[in-house]
């Protein structure tokens, strides 16, 4: 189907549409509900400028497919986006804004969208930003979609901004109960030390160093620990980043079993949550993953009270809301946003929030 014939279809639509490439993140955000409009027929790599350090994609384009590209010229996407299985999609990963264990250090998937093109409600093919960061100016749409779970519009292409892969990478393991991970990784951020992830579950504390050679030689003799080797090492960073290591498949077992699995938005310094249950901590400190059957109020209570907010990822029951509340202003911003660029409110119709 050509850009033309959604543009037809779209200008008429009038009924829900449920936006999907693969389906991998179906299970995040709201219900999907509406007739399918499909994402998987917009695929390929549109332009990539190794030299001017970006790339562009259609929407239904594999992330793994663009990754083997820019892997040729030993260039990546820094937010490490997970794959869930290796279904995930260009369009779906902008839309959901997620991103992987390097959030903290190089920025998310909004921080790396230089521009998008979209289909809005009215059928109009739109064009946002652009190939470098100097393009972007006033009131940046491209960005506001990223993490919008296409209640926007139909997002049909991204241009992303890409980096060189690391000279040298090296995994520090610590045995750090979480208070005492929570401090060092606190205090080893203040330092210049080429620290890119983090991630501490179940005693351990795991630090993945990246840049020179020299510098990661350098920081890994101050900090100590033990040294994990590289073919141990990135199994670990894959599974944290793909959702696939045993933390979140024990969570969904959890969660099969009635428990849920929140996500956590914290500022980074504070001190180990009491919550009931297993907990992952990234992001040195600032995500924190808690598999629990608490009551929502109190997870998102508890949130709240550092300063933070609670996401509900995984639940078989999601009567509770998946986000946050949003307060009385920042509602009505949202549903102003919704209906300038789609009045009739056809595209994922509740997925964000139940009323948007």
């Amino acid at each position: 189907m050509s850009f033309a014939d959604l543009q037809a279809r779209l200008r008429d639509a009038r009924e829900p549409l449920r936006i999907q490439g693969h389906g991998s993140k179906d299970f995040y955000g709201e219900a999907p509900q509406g007739e399918l409009l499909s994402t998987l027929e917009m695929n390929g790599v549109t332009a990539y400028e190794p030299s001017e350090l970006f790339v562009s994609a259609l929407a239904g384009t594999p992330i793994s497919d663009v990754e083997a590209l820019l892997a040729k010229r030993h260039q990546r996407l820094a937010f490490e986006p997970p794959r869930f299985g290796g279904k995930g999609t260009v369009g779906g990963m902008v839309a959901a804004g997620l991103s992987g264990p390097t959030r903290a250090a190089l920025g998310s998937v909004r921080d790396h969208l230089l521009g998008a093109v979209m289909i809005n409600g009215k059928g109009e093919l739109l064009s946002f930003g652009g190939t470098v960061m100097k393009n972007v100016a006033g009131f940046d749409v491209s960005r506001a979609l990223a993490g919008s779970l296409g209640v926007l519009g139909l997002i049909t292409e991204v241009t992303l901004k890409v980096l060189p892969l690391p000279a040298a990478t090296a995994t520090l393991r610590f045995d750090f109960d979480q208070s005492a991970a929570l401090m060092a990784i606190n205090r080893w951020g203040g330092e210049p030390l080429p620290i890119e992830a983090s991630a501490w579950w179940d005693g351990a504390l795991l630090v993945r160093l990246a840049g020179a050679n020299a510098a990661v030689e350098a920081a890994a003799r101050k900090l100590g620990g033990d040294v994990i080797p590289g073919d141990m090492a990135q199994p670990f960073w894959t599974g944290l980043r793909d959702h696939s290591d045993e933390f979140f498949i024990g969570a969904e077992r959890a969660v099969a079993g009635g428990a849920r699995l929140w996500r956590l938005s914290l500022p980074s310094a504070t001190p180990e949550l009491k919550l009931h249950g297993e907990q992952l901590i990234e992001w040195g400190g600032a995500q924190r993953w808690v598999v629990t059957p608490m009551p929502p109020a109190g997870v998102r209570d508890a949130a709240a009270a550092v300063g933070g907010h609670a996401t509900l990822f995984r639940a078989q029951d999601k009567g509770v809301g998946v986000f946050a509340p949003l307060s009385a202003p920042l509602a009505a911003i949202h549903k102003r946003l919704k209906a300038s660029f789609d009045p009739h409110g056809v595209f994922n119709p509740g997925r964000l929030y139940p009323d948007l």
